[in-house]
């Protein structure tokens, strides 16, 4: 499969290097996009057959994946399977992620944590729970994890639809561009090995959460 990984990555440097090896372990070409990190992220894995691609400053975790889209696109690739660099995710299950995905033709196929919903912080569960009901209110698809960072995206959808978010609500932006594309959208139960990240995360759960929820809504309602 002519499928790459790509790892959005700010100050990582304590998780980024045991995320990269497991996920060369895949067989897929890695991207890292070093998002302006101020640490020994891009030190820890310059030893690495990968790829990394450098912003001069932080820009947000959907410049990032932005960016990394952008490269894929350009080197031909079919599709993408996005992971954090905290650790959270199994990324054992990448393969997992991407056969499922071209087998049952999504366009974005998250790897959902719902069985882990109880563990992750207060306002984040209670989101993430609102915002998939909403979602399959109004579009239909039956998604249980409408946060996670660990998706596949196909090469079709990354180039139809036009992104512009740059933080972590450019996640709940191409879920609402892709439904209203005509997009297929599905989940898959993969259990995370930690809930949120929530130890090395650079997510603000006010701030964060509240540009995800207007993004939805945003969509929902054009």
């Amino acid at each position: 499969m002519a499928i790459c990984v790509i790892v959005p990555a700010y100050n990582a440097g304590k998780t980024i290097a045991a995320v990269a090896e497991e996920a060369l372990n895949s067989g897929f070409p890695l991207l890292v996009v070093d998002d302006g990190s101020t640490d020994a992220t891009v030190a820890r894995i310059e030893h690495l057959p990968l790829n990394i691609l450098t912003h001069r400053q932080n820009l947000g975790k959907g410049a990032a994946l932005r960016t990394g889209f952008a490269w894929a696109l350009m080197h031909g690739y079919e599709g993408v399977v996005t992971i954090d660099a905290d650790g959270q995710h199994d990324v054992a299950a990448i393969r997992l992620l991407a056969e499922a995905a071209r087998e049952k033709g999504f366009d974005i196929l998250i790897a959902s944590r719902f069985s882990q919903f109880e563990q992750m912080a207060g306002l984040r569960s209670f989101w993430n729970r609102f915002g998939v009901w909403c979602m399959r209110k109004r579009t239909g698809f039956e998604i249980s994890d409408s946060q996670s960072g660990f998706r596949y995206y196909s090469a079709r959808l990354l180039r139809g639809v036009e992104l512009a978010a740059s933080g972590y609500d450019l996640e709940m932006e191409i879920l609402m561009k892709a439904w209203r594309g005509g997009f297929m959208i599905g989940s898959l139960p993969i259990a995370a090995r930690v809930a949120d990240g929530r130890a090395t995360s650079h997510y603000r759960p006010v701030r964060d959460t509240w540009n995800i929820c207007m993004t939805f809504l945003k969509y929902m309602r054009t």
